[in-house]
């Protein structure tokens, strides 16, 4: 079987990974700054990466409640959006990934929608959005995908911060 590398993620989507792995993401991927910028540099990676895939995903880049960046890519739909939205106010409240809240709970073997007490309609703790943390300042805002399974969604930011972070 010949695979195609393009398509080929560097991850291995059934490896779900620990807490402790996902917090010391959260501590590692951290912003000097974050700039209009930056948001528009870190978006058009996160686009570029997709394209490179295939991937049908939507991105989204808010700060402070603005949004600074939005890409809809070939195959995503109206309903990524909603996604985004659910998993950004996630990232907005507990001021940590979304994946990461999410396995937090089914850690303490429950889930987060029957025991965060959060309207399911407007929360979901699925992976795809990262907190955008300012050292000395704390999280700002968030940077989410949305179209993969939660898992790959999660990845692809994560792969997206460290390169972006690691040309800064």
């Amino acid at each position: 079987m010949t695979h195609n590398t393009e398509l080929t993620p560097k991850f291995h989507p059934e490896i779900t990974p620990s807490l402790e792995e996902l917090e010391a993401q959260q501590r590692h991927l951290v912003f000097r700054r974050f700039t209009h910028e930056d948001a528009w540099a870190l978006g058009s990676l996160l686009v570029e990466l997709a394209r490179e895939r295939q991937a049908p995903v939507a991105i989204d880049i808010h700060r402070a409640g603005q949004q600074l960046f939005h890409a809809a890519l070939p195959g995503s739909t109206p309903d990524n959006d909603a996604w985004i939205a659910r998993k950004r106010r996630v990232v907005e409240r507990y001021g940590e990934a979304s994946y990461l809240v999410g396995a937090r709970f089914r850690a303490k073997g429950t889930t987060f929608e029957d025991s965060s007490r959060l309207d399911p309609d407007r929360y979901a703790a699925h992976g795809g959005s990262f907190p955008i943390d300012v050292e000395g300042v704390g999280v700002i805002g968030a940077v989410t995908v949305s179209g993969l399974p939660q898992l790959q969604d999660h990845r692809f930011v994560v792969e997206a911060l460290e390169e972006f972070l690691n040309q800064r």
